[in-house]
């Protein structure tokens, strides 16, 4: 089976579902936004937060992806940078139970934590982001061995933080041959960066992921015309369009991919989960909407849980509706 690596910020997930927007208003955070937060200001949101309750679950994009993937069956790797501390510890065990092979680099600053706040009615999902150690990762941690033997590279939008290292990742993954997918950031990180971004899908990427928003920063066009857009620069281009479906696109290919039914109560990891699916099924040698639709499936799943994290019966459950759609049999 062919193997994936994944790079991103190793972070832990916070997630607090909220009654209103009223917490979000106090620390100017935009619904559906990712805010890049200071130490003292994530300790305050932090504290807020534990009075109402929270999950912590290891997260970060690339990191989701590359959990899903394992779990799929995907001999799955994956690079980040964590502090010398608890919420480190948990990523690693994290990582480990799900037979990821980690490459977790040390840092200085404490590690990485995403706050999550969920809120009504569609479940959206607002980030204030203390990057910590993980922000520390830089070009001159990347060593060429790390890339050898794998046949993907995922690479996360947000890593753009830092355009030295988004380079130097995607040069490694093309000296080495590997196919290479990136998942855009939120609308905001790409809107700021949208020049360099567009030099690294043109020059680098083989399939680009996006939501709506994401698409309309990076294009300035609405979905249909974004994928198309899109798909000029790289092989394959993906716009989800959230409860809507997705668009997948290659060449002259085209499939709009109807959204799989699911009960969602938080849409935190869908994107990153379908991505997981679409890569698995591309690995596999499925056609495009194959693809689209193996990841619209396992997406569905994700949004029926608190957290990026799918439950034993959901998994199984997704797995052979999956392997009937490839038409593998148990």
């Amino acid at each position: 089976m062919k193997s994936i690596l994944g790079i991103g910020n190793a972070l832990t997930d916070i997630l607090a579902v909220l009654p209103d927007d009223t917490l979000l208003k106090k620390y100017n955070l935009p619904q559906g936004s990712m805010q890049h937060v200071d130490a003292p200001t994530g300790n305050k949101i932090w504290a807020e937060l534990k009075e109402i309750g929270v999950q912590y679950v290891a997260g970060g994009s690339a990191a989701n992806t590359i959990s899903a993937t394992a779990i799929f069956g995907m001999p799955s790797a994956f690079i980040g940078k964590v502090g010398d501390d608890e919420l480190g510890s948990l990523f690693h065990s994290d990582q480990t139970q799900n037979g990821i092979k980690s490459i977790l680099l040390k840092g200085k600053a404490a590690s990485g934590r995403a706050m999550v706040f969920i809120t009504a009615p569609n479940a959206d999902r607002t980030f204030a982001t203390y990057l910590g150690a993980a922000l520390e990762l830089n070009p001159e941690d990347l060593k060429p061995e790390y890339f050898e033997g794998y046949d993907y590279l995922h690479i996360e939008g947000y890593l753009v933080q830092n355009q030295r290292l988004l380079r130097k990742i995607a040069e490694l993954g093309r000296e080495h041959g590997m196919i290479i997918s990136i998942d855009m950031a939120s609308y905001n990180v790409v809107e700021s960066n949208n020049a360099f971004l567009h030099d690294i899908v043109s020059n680098y990427v083989d399939i680009v992921f996006a939501n709506e928003t994401e698409a309309k920063a990076f294009t300035g066009m609405e979905p249909r015309d974004a994928v198309d857009e899109m798909a000029r620069m790289s092989r394959i281009a993906v716009v989800k369009v959230g409860k809507e479906g997705s668009m997948v696109k290659s060449g002259d290919e085209y499939h709009f991919i109807k959204p799989w039914p699911g009960d969602a109560v938080d849409a935190t990891g869908a994107g990153d989960t379908y991505a997981a699916g679409f890569l698995y099924a591309h690995s596999m040698g499925m056609p495009l909407q194959t693809c689209g639709e193996v990841g619209s499936a396992i997406a569905a799943r994700v949004v029926e849980v608190i957290g990026t994290k799918i439950d034993i019966p959901r998994w199984k459950a997704a797995k052979k509706e999956i392997r009937g759609m490839m038409g593998i049999e148990d």
